[in-house]
Formats: structure tokens, C-alpha cells, sequence
């Protein structure tokens, strides 16, 4: 099947504008009458849930934390970007667009991604408005700096906790529309399915993490906003509880999943110390503005870094990229560290790491300029080392961060399942084969605030409300699949900890379907992973039982669905011969060591439809085509 993304025609420029002009619009007398479904409340989520309920729509709002302010966007800590251009250095809208569908690799639809950069501004003006505290310079004004893959300054920050305000900032929103009575918020709930009746999205199945009820909520479309899939590597910057089960359940009732190979590997974070952690620390990447990587010259150079004079030191990134330096983007920052490291030349234990250094800048601004800037990543960088960055060099090294795949969704956001939308990461839309540092706030907020109301409302207004209620017989037999899994995973009582399946699945993802990627390993990874699922289904032991608050469930249903998802990105990266963005084949690659795309072959979408565990997926292509930009080799050199 040729998927048809639905971006309309017309100058890019103009196609949004255009676009909301042709939609359909939803009367505020009859708003009132229709029920929305919101699964997740970080930025992408809350955002979304607050402004429908603005609207007038009822909003079911579902997390599985005790409260949004736990959303994992918290963690995108070193800003979001606009195109303002407060600093006068050559920004705009097409420019951020340019810098991100090359960032990307071309390999996102260039619709959206212009879109999104169209309705950056508003963010910014949406964010003042509820107070979210933003750097502001000498003068007053919102401060700006920059990050990875640009050459302007357009990142918006608090410090290093922009995710954490913004989310205060929407949660605000959500919280003044609860109090209203537009929204309800269901916390500590998990979706267990999307119901789907008559081939429209028209309800979940929650399980409640308290209680172990199993229950659904029917509404005229949901949105789902549950974040990405990157833990399936075990050891990732992501909080452990975030997971693919929502966005995997819809697959399985017909949702197409698109680019789930594409997964970005994060250059800036606190390097692996042992088998005991669980997951890994990520340091912003705006300390690249402020801090110079490097790795000593020579292989195997134990010396401490205030004894290796600059004579003998490698600032690789500024060597190889000198248009961009340390800010190159984060796939090519990553696979350049490895390649130092892979040279015997890395830093600390094992050899797995390059330092971040910020005693030129130190000397330059003055500790208390970058205390300002930066205070509580230095704090938390020592809290878990017991290092003084300001002294000594931080160390680094790659880590699993975020992931670009998601499903597939048209220009409205909706996914093949009609009535079901999908947004932020959780969708594929905006970032290609690689995310820009900073973008990830900024499409979660594009999608919740000024995106997804105009879309869902065209929807809608050719539905009739409430036409489906929980009592359909659809809602009895997903709530049914739902109990039958958790006796199943019950009833195993196997010798295997949940973790201990994690852990396998996640290290041989890590070393066949990380940063570099080759045939083998990945035909590898394919005939490993039934096994691995096979043997979970005979001997995991899952303690506890279903009616209580049990995490070791939790778990258990979560890693089941890695350990089928898995087997769709190892099978989505054999697939794609050629390397782009964060899909590395080692077969692809240029004399220089730069990825080698195959825009001939492969420039398009891949969505694949599930068939059933065991079984092939099928494969479904959208065509990309760039009418404003020029495919062109991607060199930040």
C-alpha cells in the first residue's frame, strides 16, 4: 500500500493556513457533547488535554504516574527551540525548518516539520503567558543559546530544567480545566488496549495500578501521547516506567507502526559504572555550547586531564566538524565518540567515555556566569560521580535517549485507525532519522496547543457523539484480553525475574541495533529474540497477584511487548540498506566514515502493519518528497 500522508497542496508556506481554513469546525454548543480520550500527560498530552477542555470538549485525561507532573518531559532539561530570532543572527522559520529536515537526514515529511517550525513562535508566547521562567538577558529579554545541528541561537531555556517548567507551565493549564470540570484526570492507570469498533478508535482498556480493576472508558477519539519506545534498550536516559505498550497495542489493532529502526543515541550522558544500574543519566546538551570534548592523542593515556597538556589532546568533534564544532548533531557527535573509544583512546573505567570541559569557559565567563547557566547539572553530574566538573572535566558517553519512530500518522496527526491521533514522540512525524537537541519539547507542545485542536474538531464534526458507549460488546472482549493476560503472566510462576529478560532483550538490541548496525547482527538479533519471547512465556515468575498494586506485573507486561517490538525494529533496520541519522549500517558508509543514504531506494516511510506474533509484518511505504529543499549530502563539516 502507498500510504497517503494528506498535507495539502499548495506553497509550503501557505499549506497550514490553508489547511485550517478547509477543516470543519465543531460549534461551542456542540463541543460539550463529545468525550475525548488523552492517554499520557507530559507536554504533548497535558497540552493537549488542557486546550480541548478550554475548548468545551469532556476529557478523559489517563496517566500511570500519581500525577502529570511526573511526565517524563521533565527530563528534556536544556531548552526549546523557536524561531524568533530574538538574537538577530540570521534565524526564521524556513531556517529552522532547513536545519531540521537536514538534521533528520531527510527523512521526515517535509509538511509537518515546516509546520512545526511555523508555530514554534507561539510556544514561546504560550509559555510567558503562564509564567514559565525563561533566562532573560541584561536587557530583560527572553536569552537565547544555541544547540546541536544549528548555527543560530533559537533554544528557549529555564537553566537545565526547561522540560520540568514547561510541564509546570501546561500542567497549570490542565489542572485550571480539571477544576472547571472539562477535564477528568485518572491517575495511576495504565492502557492495556485501544478499543476499536466499526474500524474507528472509540475507547481504551485501563488497568488500575492500585487496585488491579480492570475497567474502559469509550469516547468519540482518543489521543495518544505516551511518549517513546527506548527502553526496550534496558539501560536508557528515559525514566523506567516509560514504555511501548499503548503505542504497541494499537498496532496490534491495526495502528501502523513507521521508522521504529529510527532511535537516537544521546552523545552527552554519564557513562555506564556497572551491571547494578538500571538505567543512565543524561546531561543536557546545551553543555556542548559551554564545554569542548575531547579524548588524549594517544591510545591508552592514563594520565589525569590537568596533566595532558592541549599539545596532546584531541578536540576531535572541532577537528572533524569545524562549522559546527562541539554543536555537531547528536548522531554524528555519538558515533564519533565511539569511534575515539573504539581507538583505545577513551577516558575513565573501561575506557568508555571523553571529556566535557569546561576550563576554557570557566576562565572565559567565570564559574559564576556558568553556575548560572548551568547549576543543577553540575550538582546532579556530581551527586552520582562525586566529581567537581567545575575542577575537572565531566565524562561522557553515548546513550539510548529518544526515539524518532513512532506511529504512523497523516498531516492531522491521525493514524490509520480513524479517531485515533497520536502525538509527541510517540508519533513518527516531525524528526526523521534524527532529532535536533531541543525539538522535542517544542513538537510535543506544537501538537498538544495548536495542532491537534484544529484536527481532532475535523474529525468530529463527521461523527455522531457518543454514538459508542462502554457497554458495546467490543469493550466486554478487550476487557476479557486484558484479564486473560494478566492470569497468563500470572500463572507462569517461572525462575526468571522480569528484569533479568529486560536485561537480555536490552543488551542485544544495544550491540546489534544501537549505533552501529550490520546484517549479521541484526539477522542475529531476528533469530534470537522468539527464543528469548519463547522462553519468558514458559518461565518468567511474576509475583504478587492482579488485584493489588503489583509493579512486578507492570513489568512483565511492558517487557513482553519489547520482546516483540524488538523483532519489528531489528526487522524495519535489516530492511533499510543504507545509513542515515541514527540508523548507522556499517555496509553504508563513506570513505570518510559519514553516512551514506540511498535516497534512490529509500526515501520514504516504512509503516508496517501487524500480522500477528510469529509472524512478518507487513511492509507500507509513504513517499517523500521535498519540494523547497534539495536532497543533498548532509555534511556539518
Amino acid at each position: 500500500m502507498i500510504l497517503d500522508g494528506k498535507a495539502p497542496s499548495g506553497p509550503l508556506p501557505e499549506k497550514w493556513d490553508r489547511h485550517k481554513q478547509a477543516m470543519k469546525l465543531v460549534s461551542p454548543a456542540n463541543k460539550r457533547k463529545y468525550r475525548i480520550i488523552v492517554v499520557g500527560t507530559g507536554l504533548a498530552g497535558a497540552s493537549a488535554a488542557a486546550t480541548l477542555g478550554e475548548l468545551g470538549y469532556n476529557v478523559d485525561a489517563f496517566c500511570f504516574q500519581d500525577t502529570p507532573r511526573r511526565g517524563h518531559s521533565i527530563a528534556a532539561q536544556g531548552g526549546v527551540n523557536a524561531a524568533k530570532n530574538y538574537p538577530s543572527d540570521g534565524d526564521s522559520v524556513y531556517r529552522l525548518f532547513l536545519d531540521t529536515v537536514k538534521g533528520g537526514d531527510f527523512r521526515a515529511r517535509e509538511s509537518n516539520v515546516y509546520r512545526l517550525a511555523q508555530v514554534s513562535n507561539n510556544i514561546i508566547d504560550q509559555a510567558v503567558a503562564q509564567g514559565v521562567p525563561f533566562a532573560r538577558d541584561y536587557a530583560g529579554y527572553l536569552d537565547n543559546r544555541s544547540f546541536g545541528g544549528a548555527q543560530v541561537s533559537r533554544t528557549f531555556y529555564a537553566r537545565g530544567q526547561t522540560g520540568q517548567q514547561l510541564l509546570l507551565g501546561a500542567y497549570g493549564s490542565l489542572m485550571r480545566q480539571i477544576k472547571a470540570g472539562s477535564v477528568r484526570l485518572l491517575p495511576r492507570t495504565e492502557m492495556l488496549d485501544l478499543v476499536v469498533v466499526n474500524g474507528e478508535a472509540k475507547g481504551i482498556t485501563v488497568r488500575d495500578l492500585v487496585t488491579g480493576e480492570v475497567s474502559s472508558y469509550a469516547a468519540d477519539a482518543v489521543c495518544l501521547a505516551t511518549g517513546g519506545y527506548i527502553n526496550v534498550f534496558y539501560l536508557s536516559t528515559n525514566a523506567m516506567g516509560s514504555n511501548v505498550t499503548a503505542a504497541y497495542r494499537a498496532y496490534k489493532k491495526g495502528a501502523f507502526f513507521a521508522n521504529p529502526c529510527f532511535t537516537q543515541i544521546h552523545p552527552t550522558c554519564i557513562p555506564v559504572s556497572g551491571d547494578h544500574q538500571s538505567k543512565l543519566t543524561l546531561m543536557s546538551e546545551s553543555l556542548r555550547n559551554d564545554g569542548r570534548v575531547w579524548v588524549p592523542k594517544t591510545t591508552g593515556d592514563k594520565r589525569a586531564p590537568s596533566d595532558i597538556p592541549e599539545t596532546e589532546r584531541d578536540y576531535f568533534l572541532e577537528r572533524k566538524y569545524p562549522a559546527f564544532g562541539n554543536l555537531a548533531p547528536r548522531d554524528i557527535s555519538s558515533r564519533a565518540a565511539k569511534e575515539v573509544c573504539d581507538e583505545g583512546r577513551g577516558v575513565g573505567p573501561g575506557g568508555r567515555g571523553v571529556y566535557l570541559d569546561f576550563d576554557d569557559a570557566v576562565k572565559r565567563l567565570g564559574e559564576d556566569t556558568i553556575r548560572e547557566r548551568y547549576g543543577n547539572l553540575f550538582e546532579m553530574y556530581e551527586q552520582i560521580t562525586a566529581e567537581n566538573a567545575y575542577q575537572r572535566p565531566m565524562r561522557i558517553y553515548p546513550a539510548p535517549h529518544y526515539a524518532m519512530g513512532g506511529l504512523w500518522v497523516d498531516y492531522n496527526l491521525e493514524s490509520t485507525i480513524p479517531g485515533l491521533f497520536v502525538l509527541g514522540e510517540a508519533n513518527f512525524s516531525d524528526h526523521g532519522a534524527n532529532r535536533l537537541g531541543a525539538s522535542a519539547l517544542m513538537q510535543g507542545l506544537a501538537d498538544g496547543y495548536f495542532i491537534i485542536p484544529y484536527t481532532i474538531a475535523d474529525y468530529l464534526a463527521k461523527t455522531t457523539p457518543a454514538a459508542v458507549t462502554a457497554d458495546h460488546a467490543e469493550f466486554k472482549r478487550s476487557r476479557d484480553g486484558v484479564a486473560a493476560a494478566t492470569k497468563r503472566l500470572l500463572g507462569i510462576n517461572g525462575n526468571r525475574t522480569v528484569n533479568e529478560f529486560h536485561r537480555e532483550l536490552g543488551k542485544l538490541m544495544w550491540e546489534n541495533v544501537g549505533m552501529a548496525r550490520s546484517e549479521k547482527g541484526l539477522k542475529e538479533t531476528l533469530a534470537r529474540i522468539p527464543a528469548l519471547r519463547a522462553e519468558f512465556w514458559e518461565n518468567v515468575k511474576v509475583t504478587g497477584s492482579g488485584t493489588e498494586l503489583n509493579q512486578e506485573l507492570e513489568k512483565a507486561g511492558r517487557v513482553a511487548d519489547y520482546l516483540e517490538f524488538g523483532e519489528l525494529m531489528a526487522q524495519d533496520a535489516l530492511h533499510r540498506n543504507e545509513s542515515c541519522g541514527g540508523h548507522f549500517r556499517v555496509e553504508y558508509e563513506m570513505p570518510d566514515g559519514e553516512a551514506k543514504r540511498d535516497d534512490e531506494n529509500f526515501c520514504y516511510v516504512a509503516a508496517w502493519e501487524f500480522k500477528g506474533v510469529d509472524k512478518a509484518p507487513e511492509l507500507h511505504k509513504e513517499p517523500l518528497t521535498f519540494e523547497s529543499v534539495k536532497l543533498a549530502v548532509r555534511s556539518y563539516k
